[in-house]
């Protein structure tokens, strides 16, 4: 393996932050003032990183093969340097579409959902409560003012949603994927309305019941454990939130899943769909090894579409697109955040997931070494646009041109912007 030794030195010499690498020999390559390192057990690892296979790293640093020393900031920067390109693949031949349309269909029927929701969802509470904010919001946080904590931006964002959808007193609420109940609390205390969440992780059900009690909401709020598939149309509700849950709908399911969102709402009524979205048109996955290793380690069956690919679907589905806004960079700090408290927490988190046992083979370092990477590598992509977050807010419309803040407004919406801001 003395071949790979040009090829390291060559690399090494060309990243922004200066690190050492430790050979499975014992030998040590390294630059003055080295600040991470990387200690490799296996040739067959260092391989990949000599072939720029981040994800393969990534890999083999879960799997024990690889150890890592050093602050995962400078780490990322390291990741960074080493890609060679922007690893957003775009693949448009037929046979790569086909492929993932097929592997797309074998990945989302209601029980494959449901599993996938659990192996990641369902790790342990308790992990996620050390370095999520207090309300436990697992999605893209608001940075309204640049000096905010992510707690309270995690409050602007619940407030900027509930500012966008105009929830009114009384009005009938769903949050599809609700998550930790976070903005289902927020809803029902700060606009009165009477809300419904599902979701298909059975911890999370188990918190949001119980804070649902603690906060006496009974009867004006409730958490089903129900796939958005088996949600009763019958009653429609006069607004629909679907925060971070399309990424786990599949590709092949979005017909469905937005026709089944016009079926739930009320003609007039609003939806906003909030969640991550691919940096490319023809987008197959992150290249380089990452789009594997999310799919193993963090986010089976996860798939992402263009910001245009999701409003095609809903238009499809007889919704109206009124207004779309690109949070991206806030996501990106947002996963620092989560990535910072989590990395000054670690021997905590260690202890957590071992208590906690796990449905991923019970192997607290395994998990946490995954979420270590996960964490600040996502915030990578989207502080380099290879992923980026949307807010998309659609109308049903209710055909009365005559209605409306404005003449064929056709819904509550009053197309103007003002309203969210005041």
């Amino acid at each position: 393996m003395s071949s790979l030794l040009p090829k390291i030195e060559s690399q090494l010499s060309t990243l922004p932050v200066p690190i050492t690498l430790q050979l499975p020999d014992g030998r040590k390559v390294a630059k003055p003032g080295s600040r991470v390192t990387l200690a490799f057990s296996e040739w067959s690892a260092l391989a990949k990183l000599t072939a720029r296979q981040i994800g393969a790293i990534g890999e083999a640093y879960v799997e024990g093969r690889v150890q890592i020393e050093g602050k995962m900031r400078d780490l990322i920067d390291v990741a960074v340097s080493l890609l060679p390109g922007n690893p957003a693949e775009t693949n448009t031949n037929w046979w790569s579409r086909l492929q993932r349309r097929t592997k797309s269909r074998g990945s989302h029927s209601l029980g494959k959902d449901a599993a996938q929701i659990e192996f990641h969802y369902d790790v342990s509470d308790d992990f996620y409560a050390l370095w999520l904010d207090p309300r436990r919001v697992y999605s893209c946080a608001y940075f309204r003012d640049a000096g905010m904590t992510l707690a309270h931006a995690q409050e602007a964002k619940l407030d900027h949603i509930c500012r966008k959808l105009m929830l009114q007193p009384g009005e009938r609420f769903l949050d599809i994927g609700s998550g930790w109940g976070a903005l289902l609390l927020w809803a029902a205390e700060h606009y009165g309305v009477d809300a419904t969440g599902i979701t298909l992780s059975k911890n999370q059900h188990a918190h949001v019941t119980r804070m649902i009690e603690e906060k006496g909401l009974q009867g004006r709020v409730r958490v089903e454990l129900l796939d958005y598939r088996k949600l009763d149309s019958d009653k429609p509700f006069d607004k629909i939130s679907s925060v971070g849950m399309f990424e786990h709908v599949g590709s092949v399911n979005m017909p469905t899943y937005f026709r089944k969102i016009h079926s739930l709402l009320k003609p007039g009524g609003l939806v906003m769909n909030h969640g991550i979205t691919s940096g490319q048109l023809d987008y197959k996955q992150l290249g380089a090894g990452m789009g594997d290793f999310i799919e193993k380690y963090i986010f089976p069956g996860g798939e992402l579409l263009h910001v245009t690919h999701v409003l095609r679907e809903t238009v499809a589905a007889g919704l109206e697109m009124v207004d779309t806004e690109n949070l991206r960079p806030h996501y990106a700090r947002t996963l620092w955040a989560w990535s910072d408290a989590l990395e000054s927490r670690l021997d905590e988190a260690r202890e957590v997931l071992q208590r906690a046992g796990g449905h991923q083979g019970g192997n607290a370092e395994r998990i946490l070494r995954a979420y270590r990477l996960y964490l600040a590598g996502s915030a990578m992509c989207f502080e380099q646009g290879w992923i980026s977050l949307h807010q998309m807010l659609a109308t049903r419309p209710d055909g009365k041109v005559e209605g409306g803040a404005l003449r064929g407004a056709q819904s509550v919406y009053p197309f103007v912007r003002d309203y969210i801001y005041k």
